[in-house]
């Protein structure tokens, strides 16, 4: 199962990456391809930091619980309203928008445990 969610990952980010490139090619930068890539690399960065740390904090017995998929949903709908901003009104309320899903997982995860 996993093996085929990280292949059709990688399908969807090399299929972008061409978009992008020939977007780049045909003269027009910053087409919603190139945004489309963008955004899903943030999120899939912001996935594997925030799954690295949870299971070092697991390990370490610094979290009771972390439940990877809950961010998995949480990156899926905050994903659809970056790249939705992103498209509408630019780079920089995006950018709120991402911080502002991160801030809320954190908040999520200190409340899981008993931290809020």
């Amino acid at each position: 199962m996993m093996r085929w969610a990280f292949l059709a990952v990688l399908v969807a980010l090399a299929g972008g990456a061409a978009a992008a490139l020939l977007a780049r090619l045909a003269g027009r930068p910053g087409g919603r391809a190139s945004i489309l890539v963008s955004v899903v690399a943030h999120w899939l960065g912001a996935y594997a930091l925030w799954t690295f740390a949870g299971g070092l904090a697991l390990r370490y017995g610094a979290l009771s619980a972390y439940d990877g998929w809950a961010f998995v949903l949480l990156a899926l709908a905050a994903g659809a309203w970056h790249y939705r901003i992103r498209v509408r009104s630019g780079p920089e309320p995006a950018r709120a928008v991402f911080v502002g899903g991160q801030l809320a997982w954190l908040a999520i995860v200190l409340a899981r445990n008993g931290f809020l």
